[in-house]
């Protein structure tokens, strides 16, 4: 009679890849009733809608994890299948960072917030999922990069790029920089799909999603798909962009939705010349991302100004975040506690968000 260490069979079973994810079976929570008695394992696995020889591959590699250990245990293998609501059930917190018109700069605070989140100490991931004007790739200069495509099971998986700390994935790095996107809404939908469903993402406390500014296919289908943990609006002062942001908040908003707005981002709130360092010229107005965090019960989590080393510092692909000698460093930083802290009371005040069907005329 052979004695079975119950945390040498998890050790072992954890050395199996989940075929959905491509994160390993005990870390996704696959396993499920595991028993030891005598030289008897058995356990359940839960599986999504896996091929029979997918299954048999699955099946033999978690068999042999065991027999690596205990060449001599009597494995019983039960496969289940998957329970609802599993989709990047090991990420922690997914933000969605919108906004209602375009060149507002919200792709610059999506990179510069990961990054910022990250220099805090956190795991995070970063999808561009502006499949039009995908600038991430050129924000964190990586255009020439391509995603390494791995086979699992035999479904083919998406290996996110590791840049910088964060692992991302863009539609920029798998077309010609030149190539124009041209896209129906289905086709939209499914590679923001492809980007949650079929990207081996490790685990993670955030995962931050790059919007296209407006509630097009893209926002509708991401609402559809995963739950997510709230969304950032990012905006200027003015009226105008105020008028399109409360737009795009609204859908957030709506009854068969109900993502909660974690906090507003005002970008370009003042310009101050680099030779009048104490000025601030409010020159696109003020007051407007206080008032859009007021109209949506939340709070203005930072304001951030215009300044040429933030562009700069995009276009040359090292985001501002990463120059510790620059002063607006500090900025990012302070917007990336405030939003985690939000984060945090968002979690323990309100049930997690539900992944809805959607039907809107528009």
């Amino acid at each position: 009679m052979i004695d079975i260490d119950n945390n040498k069979i998890v050790q072992a079973l954890g050395t199996v890849n989940d075929p959905t994810s491509g994160n390993n079976v005990i870390s996704m929570k696959l396993i499920s009733e595991l028993k030891v008695d005598g030289n008897k394992v058995s356990f359940s696995v839960e599986t999504s809608e896996l091929p029979d020889t997918a299954k048999f591959r699955l099946h033999e590699d978690l068999t042999q994890s065991i027999i690596s250990v205990y060449p001599e245990a009597n494995i019983d293998i039960h496969f289940k299948k998957q329970t609802s609501g599993r989709t990047l059930s090991h990420v922690k917190n997914i933000i969605a960072v919108a906004s209602g018109k375009g060149g507002v700069g919200k792709s610059t605070v999506s990179t510069n917030m990961a990054l910022a989140l990250k220099e805090l100490g956190h795991k995070v991931g970063l999808i561009d999922a502006d499949l039009y004007g995908p600038s991430i790739p050129t924000m964190l200069g990586i255009q020439k990069e391509k995603p390494v495509i791995k086979e699992l099971y035999g479904r083919h998986r998406i290996n996110p790029i590791p840049v910088m700390g964060l692992q991302t994935i863009s539609i920029g790095n798998i077309i010609d920089p030149e190539q124009a996107v041209v896209l129906r809404g289905p086709r939209l939908g499914g590679i923001i799909k492809q980007f949650i469903n079929e990207v081996i993402w490790p685990e993670l406390d955030y995962i931050i999603i790059d919007l296209p500014p407006g509630t097009g296919d893209i926002q509708l289908t991401l609402v559809q798909t995963i739950p997510l943990t709230g969304a950032v609006m990012v905006t200027t002062p003015q009226d105008v962009a105020i008028a399109d942001a409360i737009k795009a908040m609204n859908m957030f908003r709506l009854e068969n939705i109900k993502v909660p707005i974690i906090g507003v981002v005002e970008n370009m709130a003042w310009f101050t010349p680099p030779e009048l360092p104490n000025k601030k010229y409010r020159i696109f107005g003020e007051g407007g991302g206080q008032k859009l965090a007021d109209l949506a019960n939340s709070l203005l989590i930072g304001q951030i100004p215009l300044v040429t080393d933030i562009r700069a510092a995009s276009d040359n692909g090292i985001p501002i975040v990463e120059n510790k000698d620059s002063p607006l460093r500090e900025t990012y930083l302070s917007i990336a506690r405030m939003l985690a802290d939000q984060v945090q009371i968002r979690n323990e005040t309100i049930a997690p968000t539900q992944v809805v069907g959607v039907n809107i005329q528009q």
